[in-house]
């Protein structure tokens, strides 16, 4: 895997919180045809996985610029990770924003114990498709009709044991 740079200067990766929480919900509104509702971000809240990228130098309008939810789950001996939700707001795409949000997302996920990592993506995403390339990630089945405009969804997985030290 290559060691990824960091977003902008400007940029800093932290825990969400609820202040973030309608920027987070502006995003997914505007990147995803089906998105989350607010609720479910609401939900996730206090989860590890749930990092922001803050860009420090924009307007008030425009602070957060991409965000992950993440979490493990219980899979036999030893925890899962999934990667439920990513997405980087338009503005800020080609910037390292995802790429960084998502190294962050993996380190806290091998914090909590998961030596692999699942997420689910539409098979038409390819600018996400080639993100989780980067990273490793590795087809493993297809879920027929996943999305409810009946698209199908890709389930990638890593193995979290064979990352580069970063």
């Amino acid at each position: 895997m290559t060691t990824v740079a960091p977003p902008s200067s400007g940029e800093s990766i932290r825990k969400a919180t609820r202040a973030d929480l309608l920027d987070v919900f502006r995003i997914e509104k505007q990147v995803f045809d089906q998105p989350w509702p607010y609720s479910a971000f609401e939900r996730q809240l206090g989860t590890p996985g749930f990092l922001v990228s803050e860009a420090t130098e924009l307007a008030a309008d425009e602070r957060i610029d991409g965000y992950v939810v993440a979490d493990t789950i219980p899979n036999h001996q030893r925890p899962l990770g999934h990667v439920k939700d990513i997405a980087v707001r338009p503005g800020a795409r080609n910037q390292g924003v995802g790429a960084a949000l998502l190294e962050r997302t993996l380190d806290v996920l091998e914090r909590r114990g998961a030596r692999s990592v699942k997420l689910e993506v539409r098979e038409s995403n390819k600018p996400a498709l080639h993100l989780y390339e980067k990273f490793d990630f590795e087809y493993l089945r297809t879920l027929p009709q996943y999305y409810t405009d009946g698209e199908d969804a890709y389930v990638l997985v890593a193995n979290l044991e064979d990352r580069d030290s970063f």
